[in-house]
């Protein structure tokens, strides 16, 4: 069974014939009838919750990726993403993620210890993250795991005096990914779309030409993978596209993408705004492609290796894309299009055949992977697994479907999102430099039902004052549950 460039084979074979309640149904009572398994090696482990051996898990996080170009969150017709599509039809794919900081480093930096980027140490891009915190790969590691990496890091400091630098970062700095190392810190720096240098856990230099970045880094995934492991394992496999190159300012897809992408499909948030999607969502369109192809690569390379069975996948990113119709760049806004992110998980405990629209932050990936292990999730830990919404009602009715947005760089902001609302603020002097303010003022207000596309801003209407005072309530308590000082947020009243 071939996966690469359109899998399907026994993935969309169990789809066939089987009605979708009762291929829910069939697999939570198997999942019961397995039990938990054996007694795990590590001290804190048990048996993965999908069944008797230890999964392996891969992370696979693309970088900018927007939602809506998924295939199967069918949003979209030019976008051709038939692995990512396999992964969904199999497993379970959670449409209502978004990311709780919209720009590249902290962003990763909650995805990798389940807490608020204001308390990792990496509120804002050019700061590393605090060695104190337990991390994914760091708890991974303690309960007998190999946690490696490759590609993009983004989380060590900016100097080589320090232990960062663009290139090769020093083993305190990784963040627990302490067996292999393939990657570099900022990967956009030392890379180019066809030639680049990432490093060894030794500071040696692994050099790629003529040859496409995602081709490259998925080559090295390939090369692990293949290899004989006496430990389960985490593979971190970390893309740059589809981010623009930034010293060409540009997105940059393989060779012929853009013209094979010409007049495309524009997505109806952009449409009616100005920005720069006019010229870059061809090349755009090819990143997601060669991604898509890549994942398709990993998916086979499992298959043929006989990896696929017990080996948890999550596809993901770090933010999404607005292509300056919001602010002066791409993302660091409280818009659908920069906080949106792909997340769909397969393997052991997710192959559900389920889309799910709860609204489920990246703060909960870590504490939600460790468990799909069987490995607790230290105290410390403020997102909370979403392992059991794909089967237990009681799970979802649960859930509370809201999320703290932080923002930083392009302002000092906070905002809600609820399936319902996008509720906004702003620091009141319009700084954009500071990590908390002490007062916000109203800044933006979306309904989600009557305009997902956010184009009719509500902050300050009469008519929706009362739900911007329940809002502006949430909103302060979820600041305080991030550990924020406490902080005025002033109503505005623009209209009569």
């Amino acid at each position: 069974m071939r996966w690469g460039g359109g899998w399907r084979g026994r993935e969309m074979a169990e789809e066939k014939g089987v009605e979708r309640r009762a291929f829910l149904t069939q697999s939570v009572a198997a999942g019961v009838a397995l039990g938990m398994g054996a007694t795990a090696e590590a001290e804190g482990v048990k048996a993965g919750k999908g069944g008797a051996s230890r999964p392996n898990v891969i992370v696979y996080i693309a970088d900018q990726f927007r939602a809506d170009f998924i295939g199967a969150n069918g949003q979209n017709y030019s976008t051709r993403t038939p692995n990512l599509d396999a992964m969904a039809a199999r497993g379970t794919n959670f449409t209502g993620a978004i990311c709780n900081q919209p720009v590249c480093s902290p962003s990763r930096s909650v995805l990798m210890t389940g807490r608020y980027a204001t308390e990792t140490g990496v509120w804002h891009n050019g700061t590393h993250i605090d060695p104190s915190l337990p991390t994914l790969a760091g708890e991974f590691r303690k309960a007998g795991y190999t946690a490696n990496l490759i590609g993009k890091w983004h989380l060590a400091p900016t100097s080589e005096a320090e232990g960062g630098g663009r290139g090769y970062v020093k083993p305190e700095f990784r963040g627990g990914f302490l067996d292999l190392w393939e990657g570099a810190n900022e990967f956009e720096w030392t890379t180019h779309p066809y030639e680049g240098t990432i490093y060894d856990g030794d500071g040696k230099e692994i050099t790629f030409k003529d040859e496409f970045r995602v081709d490259f880094v998925t080559d090295r995934a390939e090369r692990f993978l293949r290899e004989k492991h006496e430990k389960p394992f985490l593979l971190y496999i970390s893309q740059l596209e589809p981010h623009f190159q930034n010293d060409e300012k540009r997105f940059v897809g393989p060779k012929g993408s853009a013209e094979r992408f010409a007049d495309p499909c524009v997505p109806n948030d952009l449409r009616p705004l100005p920005g720069d999607w006019q010229s870059q969502l061809p090349d755009y369109y090819g990143c997601v492609e060669a991604i898509d192809k890549s994942v398709g690569r990993v998916m086979q390379i499992l298959e043929e290796q006989g990896l696929a069975e017990n080996t948890i996948v999550v596809f993901t990113s770090d933010h999404g894309c607005h292509f300056m119709t919001r602010n002066e760049e791409y993302k660091r806004s409280p818009h659908n299009a920069s906080i949106r992110v792909p997340l769909i998980v397969q393997g052991p405990g997710f192959n559900h055949a389920a889309a799910l629209p709860e609204i489920v932050g990246n703060i909960h990936v870590m504490p939600t992977l460790l468990e799909a292990a069987g490995i607790a999730v230290p105290k410390s830990v403020k997102g909370k697994s979403f392992l059991g919404l794909a089967t237990e009602t009681e799970a979802r009715k649960a859930w509370p479907n809201k999320e703290l947005v932080q923002i930083s760089e392009s302002m000092t902001a906070r905002a809600l999102r609820t399936k319902e609302w996008t509720y906004c603020v702003i620091d009141a002097e319009g700084r954009r430099s500071e990590k908390f303010s002490d007062k916000y003022v109203e800044y933006q207000m979306y309904s989600q039902g009557s305009d997902p596309y956010e184009q009719v801003n509500l902050a300050g209407r009469k008519e929706f004052r009362a739900k911007a005072a329940e809002l502006r309530t949430e909103l302060k308590g979820m600041m305080a549950a991030a550990g924020e000082p406490a902080a005025e947020i002033v109503a505005v009243k623009h209209y009569p």
